[in-house]
Parts: structure tokens; C-alpha cells; sequence
């Protein structure tokens, strides 16, 4: 039997099926007609696995479109299907921290359970939109900004993580001489400090799991794992981990349904 699960966020949609184990997968930026592209990424997930929608026994949506997802048999939050994947793939994992493009969210796990969390949504400062608009400002690609980040010999110091002023702040700092990969590495600090603070609100402790566009940011996870004090985890893919969590959620759904009823 295959599962899947579809992520639509607010910058990628993903999705994955598993059978037991991850079979296919997809990612595709998002856009603003949903319910089109959750077709077209799971016609594209499917396709990769010689799958169609018959093959499919349950669809779990999540992320911000969860809703606009027709042939979804459930919506589960990103929250939970975020810790149900990490439960999964890092049994030792204690706590979650989800970087996407728009919110920052902490999770803390107990025997794999979820049983507290911690977002940011109001403010673009410790997500990718607070990356995007830093590198906009240096003339960078957002994917350039990890490598860049790990040439400082002297991180520059980022006093505001307001997205406004900290923008104001780097292009001040660019015209005094200030080396870009300087800038960028106290971009990542200032973000990391942010990142932080939110996670610690429900107390940080191993092992930490890194999820979302994020956790691909070298110099972003070098700054982390500073400001932690220790090494933390990286998913192989991270931008999957919701999607492949709403996955084994739909399993766990399916075959409860499917149990026979003891008397």
C-alpha cells in the first residue's frame, strides 16, 4: 500500500510516498493557484513511481494550502507532521526547529511525542524571507549566502534583527568597507540569536533536529550550532519532513480505520 503526504507551504510545496519507505518525491515552488499545483506535484510524485491515484490508499495535506488540497483525505497541521517525521528519522531527537520561507516554529519532542511548541509568524526575522531580502541587498543569491558565510575571518556584528533596520544596517555596513562575507556571517548570527530565543521559550535540549529551507544554509547551521552549544541534526532532504511526516500520519490513519473492531 502507498501513502502520501503533500506539503504546500508558503514558498515550496512538497510531496512524498512511502511504502514503508520514502518510494518518490517532489518539490516545486509554490504559487498562488494551489489546488492546481497540488495536482501537478502529485501527478509529478506519482509519475516517478509509476503510481496513480489509485494506488494511493490515503493523502494527508498539510502546510499553509493544506486546505486547497481536493483529494486529500485529511489536513493535519505542519506542527504535527513535522515532529512525527523527525520522531521517525531521529528516535533521539528532543527538539524540532522548523526554518521555512515565512515562519520559524519550534517543536519539543518527549519519546517522540509532540508536547509543546513555539512559532513565529508575524515577523519575517529568523525565516527565509529574512535571508532573501539580506542577500537581495548584497547583490547575492539566497543559495550563495551558506558558502559566502563560511569565508568570514571576522563576522560583522548585526545589531537589529528587524527585517527594515537590519537591511538598513548591512548596506550601511557594505558602504564602510565592511567584507561581504563578514556581513553574511553576522547575518547569521543575528538570525541564529533570533532562531534561539524563539526555540529556547519551551527549553532547547538534544538532540535538535534542523527542518525546512534552513537547515540547508551551511553558514546559517554553523551559526546555530554556536549560539546552542552543540552539533545538531540535518534531515537528507529537509524541505520533505512535513510532507514525509502527513505521509506516515495518513499510514498510522488508514490502518487504524482499517483494524478490525475487538468485542
Amino acid at each position: 500500500m502507498y501513502f502520501a503526504g503533500i506539503d504546500i507551504g508558503s514558498t515550496m510545496t512538497k510531496v512524498a510516498i512511502i511504502n514503508g519507505f520514502l518510494v518518490s518525491s517532489f518539490i516545486s515552488a509554490s504559487g498562488p493557484e494551489h489546488r492546481r499545483l497540488a495536482d501537478h506535484v502529485m501527478q509529478e510524485a506519482m509519475a516517478r513511481a509509476g503510481l496513480t491515484f489509485k494506488d494511493i490508499s490515503f493523502i494527508v495535506a498539510t502546510g499553509y494550502g493544506r486546505i486547497n488540497v481536493p483529494f486529500a483525505n485529511r489536513q493535519i497541521t505542519e506542527i504535527t507532521c513535522h515532529a512525527r517525521a523527525a520522531a521517525l528519522l531521529f528516535p533521539t531527537a528532543h527538539t524540532v526547529i522548523d526554518i521555512g520561507g515565512q515562519d520559524c516554529k519550534a517543536m519539543r519532542l518527549n519519546n517522540g511525542k509532540l508536547v509543546d511548541f513555539v512559532m513565529n509568524d508575524k515577523c519575517a526575522a529568523g525565516t527565509g524571507r529574512f535571508l532573501e531580502i539580506m542577500a537581495d541587498s548584497l547583490n547575492l543569491r539566497i543559495e550563495e549566502l551558506g558558502e559566502v558565510s563560511l569565508q568570514s575571518v571576522n563576522p560583522a556584528s548585526i545589531a537589529d534583527t528587524c527585517t527594515v533596520f537590519a537591511e538598513r544596517e548591512v548596506v550601511s555596513r557594505l558602504a564602510e568597507g565592511v567584507p561581504v562575507p563578514d556581513l553574511v556571517a553576522g547575518i547569521h548570527r543575528a538570525m541564529a540569536n533570533r532562531i534561539y530565543g524563539l526555540a529556547n521559550r519551551i527549553i532547547i535540549e538534544k538532540d535538535v533536529v534542523i527542518t525546512g529551507g534552513g537547515a540547508k544554509n551551511r553558514g546559517l547551521i554553523k551559526a546555530l550550532e554556536e549560539r546552542i552549544g552543540f552539533p545538531v541534526l540535518i534531515p537528507e532532504e529537509p524541505l520533505l519532513m512535513g510532507a514525509i511526516g502527513a505521509a506516515l500520519l495518513g499510514k498510522e490513519i488508514y490502518q487504524k480505520n482499517s483494524s478490525p473492531i475487538k468485542k
